[in-house]
């Protein structure tokens, strides 16, 4: 028969320290493996930072280059603006040069007998004409010569009075007319540039 064995081991011990060393070394490979992933998330979070750092340092070179350049495209138009604007003043004066001469010699031209001018001046393109006229039909006479001309257009009377000059009766005028610029193309085209 068999004999009986009495293990006096302590078994039930052993079992417990066995299982203490294995929930040791699983405790010991998940805290590792938790290290692990947090040094590789670590990791990879610096490396993204430092690229996301690359990325806004070489945006913010661009835009500093490009703001140079919009600020050097301001100061281009601003002198382009400023260059148009002398040669519109150069042009304009070029056109209005002669523009007096002609003024009065259309004025004299017109200017019937009996017929005086006070003054004249200029606005714009608006001529205030006034003078002294022996009768209101040579004011009317005037008005039509100036109206034919290349020069003036639409005479439009403003107030006719009776005055005295010295001894004489006179009656005192003044009126508007507008100028053209229907001369100075034709004078343009015959210009050398």
């Amino acid at each position: 028969m068999n004999p009986i064995r009495i293990n006096l081991l302590p078994h039930r011990q052993i079992r417990k320290a066995r299982q203490q060393r294995l929930f040791a070394i699983f405790a010991a490979v998940v805290v590792g493996a938790g290290l692990a992933a947090v040094a590789l998330g670590q990791a990879y979070l610096m490396n993204a930072k430092a690229s996301q750092d690359r990325r806004n340092a070489f945006l913010s070179e661009e835009i500093a280059r490009l703001d140079k350049q919009i600020a050097e495209i301001s100061q281009l138009k601003a002198k382009t603006q400023d260059l148009l604007a002398r040669k519109d003043a150069v042009e304009s004066l070029q056109s209005n040069r002669d523009g007096s001469v002609h003024l009065f010699d259309e004025l004299a031209r017109r200017l019937p007998d009996g017929l005086y001018l006070k003054s004249v001046k200029q606005a714009g393109d608006v001529v205030a004409v006034s003078g002294y006229a022996q009768s209101s039909a040579r004011v009317s006479s005037f008005m039509r010569a100036l109206e034919q001309t290349a020069v003036f257009d639409e005479p439009t009377l403003v107030e006719v009075k009776a005055a005295q000059v010295g001894a004489l009766r006179v009656n005192e005028f003044s009126l508007n007319v507008k100028l053209t610029r229907q001369a100075e193309p034709e004078k343009a085209k015959g210009a050398k540039p």
